[in-house]
């Protein structure tokens, strides 16, 4: 099996793993209501949160961050680390799956566990600078998708100062920044127009950004 080969058997696995959507899968478990029909209709933790099951949240937001982590490690663990390529092409794929998931008619969440997932397969310093970064921006501002969106950002500025430019880390990170800041653009017309809802603030259809 040739290398070109074997990384589009590995992306498309990556992309079937993020199409699982474990919002929908846990409230099925759960026997709750469908996440994409209700709320702000996005299949993720925060809408989850909106049915009153805590649990079912936090095992939403468990399962599509270990989901992105999966797919990196399973490609470094079938490649080995020096396949930087092929584990920055299953990045992507995972997260794209999330967005566009094949089992659930291609209606996703918003990507941000995936994607803090992804970011610990790729790198875990990458990924704590990126975490920091969402959890300063969420306490000091209280929105949910600034922080998502400023983190998304920060990541692609965090793998540029890890990596040379040229590097796939770089450019997969920088992709899914991209992808991260499309499916929040509602989120972006809301904050200009000054409507987005505040981290504990009063529920509804609101913010997601999962």
């Amino acid at each position: 099996m040739n290398l070109s080969l074997s990384a589009v058997i590995v992306a498309a696995i990556a992309y079937l793993i993020g199409s699982v959507s474990f919002a929908v899968v846990v409230s099925r478990l759960y026997k709750l209501p469908d996440p994409r029909e209700y709320g702000s209709g996005n299949p993720g933790a925060t809408n989850v949160l909106r049915s009153g099951r805590k649990s079912a949240a936090v095992l939403t937001l468990l399962g599509d961050s270990l989901k992105g982590w999966l797919a990196v490690y399973g490609a470094a663990h079938w490649f080995g680390d020096g396949a930087d390529a092929t584990l920055a092409l299953a990045a992507v794929a995972v997260l794209l799956g999330h967005l566009y998931p094949l089992f659930h008619g291609f209606k996703g969440g918003k990507g941000v566990a995936t994607a803090l997932g992804i970011l610990f397969g790729l790198n875990w310093i990458l990924a704590l600078g990126t975490l920091s970064t969402w959890i300063t921006i969420a306490v000091f501002f209280r929105y949910s998708s600034l922080a998502a969106l400023i983190s998304a950002l920060f990541a692609a500025f965090f793998a540029l100062i890890l990596y040379n430019f040229s590097h796939p880390y770089v450019w997969a990170v920088t992709v899914i920044a991209v992808l991260l800041v499309w499916r929040h653009r509602s989120n972006i017309s809301k904050l200009i127009a000054g409507t987005e809802s505040r981290l504990g603030g009063k529920k509804g259809s609101g913010q997601d950004a999962g």
